[in-house]
């Protein structure tokens, strides 16, 4: 993680050094990550190398150059332009800056003013809002190595209004940010603009509900977890927790230690990129295809939580520092939340004419909000007492929107408030995964369960059994619920006290993945989403799975790329990940905002430890200390010395 200093430090090198103008924006700001060997030598004391990169913008050009500022030698160590003219071209994220212009640039078009007039809206062009939004990729000429975005018109009708409730259909406007001007507006159609309100804040929806009672979560004796600047210990769990303007929450050297060993589990862990396919074909959305991180940030976006709201307990808030559009530092205050939560039963049996053993499962939430546009996206990490790892993302704010004629049947769209309609669309996140179990040589294979025709393999017909099949080379895999189909990530050097190579399994949810068409520009820019899961060798900057710029970018960057030389990842130092998230058909239950969805995928021990992990906690984890949770409603009463039941299951008279 960036700190404040560090930034204004990088920076003030390219300024000393000429590279800035008063036109300069600054779309990236980014540590480089140290080697993988000097992080793993570290010992207290000592002093890693530390470099930042910057992309800056000529916002009058249109150029970007990157430049790697060493700190330590307060000097530019490497210098590049950005390709943005040249095939496959890819621009950098857009700055707010940008963003803050583009409906002033449209408003001011004599044929943005035209089309609202012809519509019969010019007493309501003032309040209209006119959004900017990445365009996609389609090799268009005028579009071709230009910093560009698409708006769309979305009305108002007082100033805090819920513009997505009344969007203009037909009206698409394109705009060079660079030279400041719509280089093409679209306008077709008569399609009248939804009207019905959509407000949902407190004085829209009035009295609410008065019979639902207060939750407390208290912990008298404070958290479980302790906290040493970015360094997290909970129950034999350790971490680093870092945070960056690309992709906001990231885990780093994450180890359970078991015993006296400190096993290392993950070396580096974060949810790197998201993608949102339409799949609607009109014109105001063909073309909709976010790249949450690559084109926007999702770190750079994230929210200030607050206790109550975003999060519940005995709270430790992590701050986040990023750098502005003018490369200064800026701090997003308790950026991430963490916090212990209950999860259930950890385990239980109730053996014959003895009372119950029961544990209580915990779980330590490491957390994050980012909001980009009309979505907000939570992403959660789970750390279980168990050993096992769940990471999750959660959905909300508001579904796109357009108009159209109320009860009209569309293929593309559902209607979910009389004519209004949201388009049928896709959330793919590709989780990285830079494991590390039990070191840094691992393999991976893939097992499924499988049936066995009966004949002398299966006598009885009632056998069923398991194939694993080690993966050689880099690649993509996809799902199989069928099978239940999961990836076993093993050490090629430790072994457990049966033998095997000690391991974590990957449990995907198995949702269907990209749905755009194998010949489409979406699925060039976004093939990453085209599969479950992939592994690849560890190379030192592979961090993006659609690549460094997706940003207008043709294809083919990324993870294809990453594998395209299909290397060996049978041992060594390898790389998954893994692609989860909704396909979702909207529902007028999603109006006018959406409850939360949930998606995620698991990582669970799978011989990595000798027996259960988890024997050691106490059966008062989840009452008054000094309790038992184990008592039997009563029937404690008359039992012998041994806890022994009269009778096991029934109660007689």
């Amino acid at each position: 993680m960036l700190t404040a200093d560090e930034i204004a430090r990088g920076r003030a090198v390219l300024e000393r050094e000429g590279k800035l103008s008063e036109r300069s924006l600054f779309p990236t700001v980014m540590l480089v990550e140290p080697d993988k060997d000097a992080v793993r030598a570290f010992t207290p004391g000592d002093a890693l190398e530390r470099r930042v990169l910057f992309v800056v913008l000529e916002a009058d050009t249109g150029v970007s150059t990157e430049y790697v500022v060493a700190l330590q030698d307060d000097a530019i160590v490497d210098e590049r332009v950005v390709p943005s003219d040249t095939f496959p071209y890819g621009q950098p994220p857009y700055t707010l800056e940008e963003f803050m212009v583009v409906e002033d640039i449209v408003k001011a078009s004599p044929e943005w003013q035209t089309a609202m007039r012809r519509r019969g809206l010019e007493d309501r062009m003032d309040l209209a809002y006119c959004t900017p939004l990445a365009p996609g990729y389609f090799g268009y000429e005028d579009e071709i190595g230009r910093r560009m975005v698409r708006s769309l018109t979305f009305l108002r009708d007082f100033d805090h209004d819920n513009a997505w409730a009344h969007p203009v259909e037909g009206l698409l406007a394109t705009v060079n940010l660079t030279t400041g001007e719509v280089v093409s507006l679209q306008d077709e159609g008569d399609v009248p603009t939804a009207a019905p309100s959509a407000n949902y804040d407190a004085e829209s929806i009035g009295e609410v509900r008065k019979s639902l009672k207060p939750i407390e979560i208290t912990q008298p004796e404070g958290p479980s977890f302790s906290v040493d600047g970015g360094e997290v210990e909970w129950q034999n769990w350790k971490f680093r927790v870092g945070f960056n303007s690309r992709e906001g929450l990231v885990l780093n050297q994450l180890t359970f230690t078991d015993g006296d060993d400190e096993r290392p589990v993950l070396y580096r862990g974060s949810v790197p990129e998201m993608v949102v396919p339409y799949g609607d074909t009109s014109r105001n959305r063909y073309w909709i295809s976010y790249f949450d991180a690559g084109e926007y940030h999702l770190g750079k976006n994230a929210n200030s939580l607050a206790l109550g709201c975003d999060c519940l307990g005995v709270i430790h808030y992590f701050d986040g520092v990023v750098a502005d559009d003018h490369g200064r530092p800026a701090v997003i205050p308790q950026v991430v939340c963490m916090h212990e939560e209950d999860a259930g039963v950890l385990w239980k049996h109730t053996e014959m004419g003895y009372k119950p053993d029961v544990r209580r499962q915990r779980r330590l939430v490491i957390s994050y909000f980012a909001t980009v546009g009309n979505y907000d996206y939570g992403f959660y990490w789970y750390l279980y007492l168990d050993g096992s790892i769940e990471v999750e993302a959660k959905a909300t704010g508001l579904v796109f929107t357009g108009s159209g004629e109320p009860g009209a049947e569309d293929p593309h769209r559902l209607e979910i408030s009389p004519g209004l309609f949201a388009p049928v669309h896709q959330h793919l996140f590709c989780a990285r995964l830079d494991v590390e179990i039990d070191g840094p040589d691992n393999f991976v294979d893939e097992v499924d369960v499988v049936g066995i025709p009966k004949g002398d393999r299966n006598p009885y017909g009632n056998a069923f059994t398991w194939e694993r099949r080690r993966i050689e080379t880099e690649g993509g895999r996809l799902a199989d619920g069928l099978k239940g189909r999961t990836w076993h990530i093993g050490s090629a050097t430790r072994t457990n006290y049966v033998g095997k190579p000690t391991e974590y399994q990957l449990i995907p949810e198995g949702l269907p993945v990209l749905m755009a068409d194998p010949d489409s520009t979406v699925h060039a820019r976004a093939n990453f989403a085209a599969k479950h899961t992939w592994v690849s060798k560890y190379e030192p900057g592979e961090l993006w799975p659609a690549g460094d710029y997706p940003n207008q970018h043709a294809g083919g960057a990324g993870l294809p790329a990453y594998t395209e030389a299909g290397e060996s990842v049978d041992g060594g130092d390898i790389v998954l990940w893994h692609v989860f998230g909704p396909t979702h058909l909207p529902r007028t239950e999603d109006w006018p905002i959406m409850p939360v969805d949930v998606y995620r995928f698991k990582l669970k021990p799978n011989g990595f430890f000798d027996r259960n992990p988890a024997l050691d906690i106490p059966d008062w984890s989840a009452a008054p200390a000094g309790d038992s949770c184990c008592h039997a409603q009563g029937d404690d009463e008359g039992d012998d010395e041994g806890g022994r039941l009269p009778v096991f299951g029934v109660r007689t008279s």
